[in-house]
């Protein structure tokens, strides 16, 4: 009978989707260089998600960190500024071997997520894009850098608000909150209104758009 596998070589590959060495578009970072690393899995299941490809982690290669390693020390050399590790949901894996891994290339390591899972992993930076019908944990809202809530209707403003303000009340008296930002759906006139709209009249809220698609760059 052959050896049992061991668990642990198990955290040594993860469902890797793409990577690309590209611009960040959203958010404070958008316009600066990075490599995305995006994963597989994703249980959120968002109508308006612009990459359901990425939901199902077993159509996607189980890829060794190793070699994920060795991009990003390429990617250094060809002047990124930092790593965003997306999804899909990218914390429904254990990404604490992943940032091991990737540690020694020196670059910043950005992650993207919903918040519906742990934290697992050493970041730099944290986005965390919260979903009305998945809400996120108490330790991610406490953790993000920054709160970018996608916006559809007038509905997903109020539960803006209600995020911010939850972000703020899971932080130690007197510590800054995250940034906050609003960004319209892609390709909804009605989303984009709502959003310049209330950027204008609260000062506290910024736009982030989706500025990749717009120069049509990955």
């Amino acid at each position: 009978m052959p050896p049992a596998p061991d668990p642990s070589q198990e955290t040594l590959r993860l469902p890797v989707v793409e990577t690309f060495h590209s611009l960040q578009g959203e958010g404070l970072h958008a316009g600066r260089s990075a490599l995305f690393i995006r994963l597989g899995g994703c249980s959120v299941g968002c109508s308006w998600c612009d990459t359901k490809h990425s939901w199902p982690a077993e159509r996607h290669p189980q890829r060794p960190l190793d070699e994920l390693a060795a991009e990003v020390e390429a990617a250094n050399s060809a002047g990124a500024a930092f790593v965003v590790v997306t999804g899909g949901e990218p914390l429904h894996h254990d990404l604490g071997p992943l940032c091991r891994a990737l540690q020694p290339a020196g670059l910043p390591l950005h992650l993207e997520t919903s918040g519906v899972d742990p934290l697992s992993g050493r970041f730099d930076w944290i986005t965390l894009s919260p979903k009305p019908h998945r809400p996120p944990t108490a330790e991610l809202l406490a953790r993000c850098d920054e709160l970018k809530l996608v916006v559809t209707a007038a509905a997903d403003l109020a539960f803006a608000a209600a995020m911010a303000r939850a972000a703020a009340s899971h932080r130690p008296p007197g510590t800054p909150g995250p940034a906050l930002l609003l960004q319209p759906v892609w390709g909804n006139e009605e989303a984009l209104q709502l959003c310049l709209q209330h950027v204008r009249s609260h000062s506290t809220w910024r736009l982030s758009l989706q500025t990749h698609k717009w120069l049509a760059i990955r």
